[in-house]
């Protein structure tokens, strides 16, 4: 494992001190929020896409013709 070194400013501070008031360490809490900040980055990656292809006409047509396709071959 390796270790990171950073400076804080107050408002890091602070939010390490919010981050843990319940024991937790300071290491563990800033695991946490590198890993909470990538699966939002992460997220928003993904909502960029869907959106990106929501918007996309050709991709729209697609799966509309993939809708009636199947439409047409359901069993009831």
């Amino acid at each position: 494992m390796s270790s990171l070194t950073i400076r804080t400013d107050r408002e890091v501070e602070q939010a390490l001190d919010s981050l843990t008031h319940d024991g937790r360490s300071r290491s563990d809490a800033a695991r946490m929020a590198i890993l909470e900040a990538e699966r939002s980055q992460r997220r928003a990656r993904l909502r960029a896409e869907a959106e990106e292809l929501r918007n996309d006409p050709d991709d729209v047509a697609q799966s509309q013709k993939l809708a009636e396709d199947m439409e047409a071959i359901r069993a009831w």
